[in-house]
């Protein structure tokens, strides 16, 4: 791709071509990269957040999610494909992003040049980058649940305009549910005597089992918070992998092929994801397959495996399951511990109901029930160790947290006495991993020990 075609691509989003399946198109930057126009009116997925006092520094806050809940007519479809692992058509749609500002590209562009001269000591080190702008992608099966969002940013090399690539931004969680799992987890681990600052540091490993992959949102800001984070990313479906990385700026050096090493770097991505990309394994696999053959054991897991009829598929929740009981071995003794999203199963709220009862708790199902009584019963099956849920704002999504430690809530059932140190150690995790959100808004919601 030369530079006269980078401009034609850009001036061409109205007039876009048809999209042929597994494809990707580079179009629309001119037009795609505009600042969008935020959105109005209130229903059930999209609320409008409080009136804040001081600028809002979380580029994924609540606020923003009108630029990328939008219908497909609303955006500009890059990926479009039909799986044969039950997700129907995956496909990606890019939505203009009103953040970050132009004012704060030119930083960005000297970090890239920065990083290229370190990587590559021996070239010329004056090598500029070009920012195009920044998007966000959602991932969407069957052109209906979205299952993922994630914002990249496009950027080049001034003397190769061919060498165009997207970078996912690792810091931005735009959807809540990963928040309230990131919040939940690494605050539970905490509170059972892990030294979650070593890890942070890179001081100790930090191993991290994520079954799940979406547009690798979770792995990805794991892997750049948590210096001494291993993450292993087990996806079933091969086109949800290819959409991540073709479509929503996924390090492609974290796949790993069947010989069992990385999958090769290209020269630029080097530049992007050197020292994180090394540190995340994404594995083509069944999830109870895999979990059977690891020999790995997992400080913590996370769960998230809804395919495109937006089904937590049985055989990982069933307790009679050969996969929880080969998860129950796989988590450290002391305090491994899962985290899995669940979908409500209750009737939602109608069109009429009220933003507070909306934003308070969903009440939960029989299926959502059974599903936290599995996982209970069989990862703390000889009494040691606490189970709890948590009520995901603005979605209607369920947090469920299952702890093998000790450290709190062995045997006590007043839910004052596991929220409280909750409570306190999410603080900390906010100050460790320099989070842009409140973790404690994340745990405190409908919080809700699991009997």
């Amino acid at each position: 791709m030369n530079f006269h075609k980078i401009r034609r691509v850009q001036s061409e989003f109205t007039d876009a071509p048809g999209f042929s399946e597994a494809k990707i198109f580079l179009g629309g930057f001119r037009s795609m990269w505009r600042r969008p126009r935020l959105g109005h009116g209130l229903t059930l997925r999209r609320l409008s957040t409080a009136v804040r006092r001081r600028p809002i520094e979380d580029e994924g806050d609540w606020c923003y999610s009108s630029e990328w809940w939008g219908t497909k007519s609303d955006g500009h479809t890059v990926f479009r494909a039909t799986s044969d692992k039950g997700n129907g058509v995956v496909s990606v749609v890019a939505y203009p992003s009103s953040k970050p500002s132009k004012v704060h590209w030119q930083r960005t562009q000297q970090w890239l040049q920065q990083r290229y001269a370190e990587i590559h000591p021996d070239c010329e080190s004056n090598v500029p980058f070009r920012i195009l702008g920044y998007q966000w992608r959602t991932l969407r099966f069957n052109d209906d649940t979205r299952q993922s969002a994630v914002k990249i940013m496009a950027a080049y090399r001034e003397s190769d305009p061919g060498s165009v690539c997207f970078m996912q931004q690792a810091h931005c969680l735009a959807v809540p549910y990963v928040k309230s799992m990131v919040s939940t987890g690494l605050a539970t681990l905490a509170s059972c005597n892990y030294d979650l600052k070593s890890a942070v540091l890179g001081k100790k490993v930090m191993n991290i089992l994520c079954i799940g992959h979406g547009g690798g949102t979770l792995p990805l800001f794991l892997g750049s918070k948590i210096q001494g984070a291993v993450v292993h990313i087990v996806e079933i479906d091969p086109l949800v992998i290819s959409a991540s990385i073709q479509a929503m700026g996924f390090p492609p050096g974290s796949l790993i092929t069947p010989s069992g090493k990385h999958n090769t770097e290209p020269d630029l991505m080097s530049v992007l994801w050197k020292g994180i990309h090394e540190r995340l394994f994404l594995y083509k696999s069944d999830a109870e397959e895999f979990i059977h053959k690891t020999p790995n054991l997992y400080d913590i897991v996370f769960v998230d495996a809804y395919d495109g009829e937006d089904i937590f598929p049985r055989k990982l929740w069933d307790p009679h399951s050969p996969f929880l009981k080969a998860l129950e071995k796989r988590l450290h003794p002391d305090h491994g511990t899962v985290v899995v999203n669940l979908h409500a199963d209750s009737d939602i709220p109608d069109s009429e109901a009220s933003v507070s009862s909306v934003l308070h708790i969903l009440p939960m199902g029989k299926y959502v029930s059974g599903v936290c009584r599995a996982y209970k019963d069989v990862l703390v099956e000889n009494g040691s160790g606490f189970a709890f849920t948590v009520a995901v704002p603005w979605v209607c999504n369920t947090s469920l947290v299952v702890c093998k430690g000790s450290g709190i809530g062995c045997g006590i059932l007043e839910r004052d006495l596991v929220l409280n140190p909750l409570a306190s150690k999410s603080q900390e995790v906010e100050t460790m991993l320099d989070l842009q959100f409140s973790c404690l808004e994340y745990i405190k919601r409908g919080f809700t020990l699991v009997d």
